[in-house]
């Protein structure tokens, strides 16, 4: 089979594992559903086109070249609701599932934290029911997730996050050398803030680069960094007093 048609067909199944069907790439591209049938079963796609499909499941070009090259099922871009709240249940295993997710290896862990070698076996072996990791012999752990995973949007991790941690990031005055706090305010068209969404969610994939890249360096050169990207329709509470016309 042509590289092309490798590449199609790694589309295919990354589509199906977003749940996305033909109908779903029509609406986004505008064209028809027959149109899009088409376009897969002739393989005939420009660099536009499949540009556009790669949006719609939010990837790159090249992530899908990765996949391809790869050779192996797709890999998830998220968990179900309940693999989620396994994990808010269990504050240890969350521990460890983001220690992996941040390439940290199992002699890393266990030397980091005051975590059994029982009990981290344990919890990779509920990582790797999971589908987040396999677990290789020697306690090696291999990554199992899409350069775009994420926690499902106002799931079960991103609550506990914003419950529990929330109070703990800001507590900063964010003024040292590798810290950073910008807050800008604007008035933007609903197009205008579109653009920003997906430069904001480049940006994301950039760090995700970034860390794959330097989870090849020594562990005493890397650090825990937690970045925070937030965008919503919200004016200060503070002026709700001045304002005329109340929402």
């Amino acid at each position: 089979m042509s590289q092309t048609g490798q590449l199609i067909d790694t589309l295919k199944k990354a589509l199906k594992a977003h749940g996305k069907t033909y109908a779903d790439v029509s609406l986004h591209l505008e064209l028809s559903e027959a149109s899009v049938k088409r376009l897969f079963s002739e393989k005939s796609f420009s660099l536009q086109r499949l540009d556009q499909i790669c949006q719609l499941i939010d990837i790159e070009i090249s992530d899908l070249v990765k996949l391809m090259e790869s050779g192996v099922k797709s890999p998830i871009t998220s968990l179900t609701i309940e693999q989620e709240r396994e994990l808010a249940a269990d504050v240890e295993l969350l521990l460890i599932a983001v220690c992996v997710l941040n390439h940290w290896s199992f002699e890393e862990i266990v030397d980091y934290y005051h975590i059994s070698e029982t009990r981290c076996i344990q919890h990779l072996a509920k990582l790797d029911r999971l589908k987040l990791i396999e677990l290789l012999p020697k306690n090696k752990i291999k990554l199992r997730v899409a350069t775009n995973f994420k926690w499902m949007e106002d799931g079960p991790i991103q609550r506990f996050y914003q419950e529990k941690i929330e109070a703990d990031f800001f507590r900063s005055r964010f003024v040292k050398e590798h810290e950073r706090l910008i807050v800008i305010n604007g008035m933007l068209a609903a197009s205008s803030n579109a653009v920003f969404q997906r430069k904001l969610e480049q940006l994301v994939r950039e760090f995700d680069e970034l860390n794959l890249d330097d989870a090849q360096l020594p562990f005493n050169e890397r650090f825990g960094t937690t970045v925070v990207l937030a965008v919503r329709r919200w004016q200060y509470g503070l002026f709700d007093s001045f304002r005329k016309k109340q929402d």
